[in-house]
């Protein structure tokens, strides 16, 4: 059995399914798509949340209400970061999840920074500054941007051809809720004070008024984005009735690619390896708000929901049904008991990031500095266990009858 600790934002505690009987691949193909809803709505439930937040804020900013923002923003990745799971294996989620969830971010581009920011070399957005500028232009070109609107934002996204110019989604906000995080490899996040949303004399840094209405419309465009995909796995939307209607072969391969994926060259690799290799906070997931532990943790914890047909709803429920797990066990229960015993040794090494960053002791950006000898164990560990689940799943799928599932290195090499 594994357990969660308590976290700030949710309590967690999955319990194994017991043993496996025999069931048909159909409801196992439809229980994934339900899951899919579930996590997504609990996505956009939270987004609601955080934008009634962000209204009561801008509204009336203060610490107090800066801070219920900042925890309705972490709330909000608790569902979401399960949610990717879904993402490599299918076209619906991997084209459209750019604009809520890309990073890393030249930060630059949205408001002000510090005198030594250095965005990415030769991207013409890094400094631009929407928010202290009305009218942007763009070589013999100008755009008026004196009314921010999620539309505009949404379309100055990749501004330049830069992947850097992200101008939407969670990190975007994030970084409009705690600013930069100055402090390098050192402890702290990001100290944006609640002035940069106050109106008049207590204004600070300046365009108060429309840093507000950027925070505003950012949200809104991710809360249309949530609605959107909840549309599509709802029961009788347009992806799921696509999903339905394919062979549940391959709805397995589309589950199993998704997952080996998001572990190996998603998680492992851009989201793990990269920073400790460069020991570099920018490439921290979650780098403003220093809440980078719990995004992995809820990463992995979305594959195991997957193969466990299970997913504990952020009002407490519990969703189960029939599952990959009991497929294999069918076939192999040697081989299921391998593979759930990775699942949890993969959540109890993220747990240790937890339990460090939680404590006190060492947040993410802390863990990959430089001669940070314990930290480079630490994460190494997690990365070994997501490399070790990942080779599993590739047994699993061969026990299904998916050969050569190959989930994506991200050209990494493990």
């Amino acid at each position: 059995m594994f357990k969660r600790i308590k976290n700030t934002c949710v309590i967690i505690a999955l319990a194994l399914a017991g043993p496996a009987q025999a069931v048909e691949e159909s409801r196992v193909a439809t229980h994934y798509a339900d899951i899919a809803h579930a996590v997504y709505a609990d996505s956009l439930a939270t987004a609601l949340n955080l934008q009634q937040q962000v209204k009561a804020f801008v509204s009336a900013p203060s610490a107090a209400s800066l801070a219920a923002t900042r925890a309705a923003w972490k709330q909000a990745r608790v569902p979401y970061q399960q949610s990717e799971a879904f993402r490599f294996g299918n076209p619906v989620i991997d084209d459209w999840e750019g604009q809520l969830n890309a990073w890393p971010l030249d930060e630059g581009l949205i408001d002000y920074v510090a005198d030594d920011y250095s965005g990415e070399m030769g991207n013409i957005g890094a400094d631009l500054n929407i928010i202290a500028t009305p009218v942007i232009n763009l070589g013999d070109s100008s755009l008026d941007a004196s009314t921010i609107t999620p539309e505009l934002l949404a379309s100055l996204n990749e501004l330049g051809g830069s992947e850097a110019n992200v101008a939407t989604g969670y990190h975007a906000i994030e970084f409009l809720l705690w600013g930069q995080d100055l402090n390098g490899t050192g402890p702290g996040a990001g100290q944006r004070p609640y002035t940069d949303y106050a109106i008049g004399a207590n204004c600070s840094n300046g365009h108060c008024e429309r840093r507000a209405a950027y925070l505003l419309a950012v949200t809104q465009l991710l809360v249309s984005d949530l609605e959107y995909m909840v549309g599509q796995w709802q029961p009788g939307g347009n992806y799921r009735r696509h999903l339905q209607g394919l062979p549940s072969h391959e709805v397995f391969t589309r589950a199993l690619y998704g997952m080996g994926s998001l572990s190996l060259g998603e998680l492992a690799g851009e989201r793990m390896k990269v920073a400790l290799e460069a020991h570099s906070p920018e490439d921290e997931h979650d780098c403003f708000s220093d809440n980078t532990h719990y995004s992995h943790f809820y990463n992995a914890l979305g594959i195991r929901n997957i193969y466990t047909g299970q997913y504990r709803r952020v009002d407490g429920s519990l969703l189960q049904g029939p599952s990959l797990a009991d497929l294999v066990a069918a076939q192999d229960s040697a081989l299921d008991q391998r593979m759930r015993a990775a699942l949890d040794a993969t959540q109890a090494k993220l747990q240790v990031l937890v339990d460090s960053a939680e404590s006190g002791d060492a947040a993410f950006d802390q863990l990959i500095a430089e001669g940070n000898n314990q930290g480079r164990e630490i994460i190494g560990a997690a990365i070994a266990a997501l490399v070790a689940q990942t080779q599993l799943l590739e047994q699993v799928a061969a026990s299904l009858g998916i050969d050569n599932l190959n989930p994506d290195t991200a050209e990494h090499q493990f």
